[in-house]
């Protein structure tokens, strides 16, 4: 689950299909048209990064990503008539989603009042979901047809109840039934991480009967992690000859652990935030797809007011953009989806060198959807980046930079927006490995992928995002810029098209 402060309940107000087709009438056609022009002229809506389809999206995990038969599924959590369920779009090529009848919903004849978060995993021929429902506990449903939509919930639901609604995520009892993510073992278990404060292991030979507890997900603590810190939205899976914890703290954001899965239990040698000033980058989920790329998204929780300006606005719930996982000298590196270039067009590639202080305009390439690769060579400069959704007068802009002194990739917002969104400084550490990588290579690359109200940037194997709101109509310009000294710069900027719908 996202957030412990969520829209109010209704627990009469199951979804159920209506008990005769509903009569569309004109008025209807009309307020539909009137909200989808209205979101195609929204200045801060994104265009290539996923966004929930209209509405309110708080808590808007990502869950259920599966590679099943030829297409990308995932689910996505959303509010209807003040209850929590799962969306569901696909996908052909990561970029154009089919969007379906939502995957799971609280419904008369099942206990829970809300679905929230969990995974799919591949079972006996037949995909598994693995779910929370919201004061029952852990639940199961499967499916097997081509495009994930019959959807049957076990009659054994829940299949481990919560043990009260104050302790789901205490774990008074000493684990909880809460946040699941399950998978099929090689011998035919099914094994699954129920998170919280004390994340614990179950495990069942048959799918829709009581599972059994298995014991403490952790096999110790580890140095730098607090006791305090839960692990929820859990994603668990091997890469090379470790095992991987992805998920989240509620307090700090997405983070991982490095380690060995061993008799039942993880045993973590390495963990590292991938959220630094606050807990933006959010809720985790991940998929192996045909080509073996571990690939992930989360939530880019949004910055507007909660009250106002999301539900005015008509949409809320944006993922950050699909980036392949890799294990490099023991830690994570993501790297955008190779897909990206079959949507990018135009743009600009140049050669400079940029000097103490200076900020050089790109003029002719005006667009807020942009990927930039620039590959910065330092001689003496210690600062230097990019600007990105900048004013001609620099009154708004997002600057993206790395600082070689404080040894930091670094995105500062606090020139985003005249009006909206937070300032803040984001400062993701670069390896201890950084300085003699670049000693070694004579430069390094800085990626960054901005898209109308989301800028995320990748360099020297560390990660960045944060949410910007510009609200001058100008202010779609990108800049180069140096400080401290000398730095040669070698760099494609290409804009990007659309793919969401409206």
């Amino acid at each position: 689950m996202a957030s412990a402060v969520s829209p109010p309940l209704f627990p009469d107000s199951k979804l159920s299909e209506p008990p005769v087709p509903y009569q569309i009438t004109q008025a209807d056609i009309e307020t539909a048209r009137d909200v989808r022009e209205h979101l195609l002229r929204d200045p801060h809506r994104p265009g290539y990064h996923f966004v929930v389809p209209e509405g309110l999206a708080h808590p808007a995990d990502p869950n259920g990503a599966i590679f099943w038969r030829g297409n990308v599924h995932l689910g996505y959590i959303y509010q209807r008539h003040g209850e929590h369920c799962w969306g569901h779009v696909s996908s052909h090529d990561w970029l154009h989603w089919k969007h379906h009848l939502p995957w799971l919903t609280p419904t008369a004849d099942s206990p829970e009042t809300g679905i929230f978060s969990g995974n799919c995993f591949h079972g006996d021929g037949e995909a598994v979901f693995l779910y929370h429902g919201t004061e029952q506990g852990n639940s199961i449903a499967t499916a097997s047809d081509h495009w994930l939509e019959q959807v049957r919930k076990s009659p054994a639901n829940p299949i481990v109840p919560v043990q009260d609604e104050s302790g789901r995520r205490t774990g008074s009892q000493g684990w909880s039934s809460w946040d699941p993510h399950g998978w099929m073992d090689a011998d035919g278990t099914y094994y699954g991480i129920f998170g919280g404060h004390t994340a614990s292991v179950f495990k069942t030979r048959n799918l829709h009967s009581t599972w059994d507890h298995v014991g403490d997900f952790l096999a110790h603590p580890l140095e730098g992690v607090d006791l305090h810190e839960d692990i929820s939205c859990p994603d668990f899976f091997p890469m090379g000859d470790k095992w991987v914890m992805l998920c989240i703290s509620h307090e700090l954001g997405c983070r991982y652990y490095i380690g060995e899965w061993r008799n039942e239990q993880f045993y973590p040698e390495y963990h590292e935030q991938m959220s630094w000033v606050d807990n933006g980058w959010f809720a985790p989920e991940s998929l192996l797809d045909d080509k073996g790329r571990r690939i992930m998204w989360a939530w880019a929780r949004d910055e507007r007011d909660r009250e106002t300006e999301q539900p005015t606005s008509g949409w809320s719930g944006t993922f950050t953009f699909p980036s392949v996982m890799v294990m490099d000298k023991g830690r994570i590196h993501l790297q955008p989806i190779e897909e990206l270039q079959d949507i990018t067009y135009g743009g600009d590639n140049r050669r400079l060198t940029l000097e103490n202080g200076s900020d050089v305009l790109v003029d002719g390439l005006h667009n807020r959807q942009i990927d930039i690769c620039a590959w910065f060579m330092p001689k003496d400069a210690h600062r230097f980046g990019v600007t990105v959704c900048r004013s001609p007068g620099g009154e708004e802009q997002t600057v993206v930079g790395v600082d070689l002194r404080e040894q930091v990739l670094f995105i500062d917002t606090t020139r985003s927006s005249e009006t909206l969104g937070r300032r803040t400084v984001e400062k993701a550490p670069l390896p201890d490995y950084h300085a003699a990588q670049l000693q070694e290579d004579g430069g390094m690359l800085l990626r960054v992928l901005a898209d109308n109200s989301i800028v995320e940037a990748f360099t020297g194997g560390t990660q960045a995002m944060r949410r910007m709101y510009p609200t001058r109509t100008n202010s779609d310009m990108i800049s180069y810029w140096a400080e401290g000294g000398t730095c040669e710069l070698d760099t494609a900027a290409t804009e990007v098209k659309r793919t969401n719908h409206h």
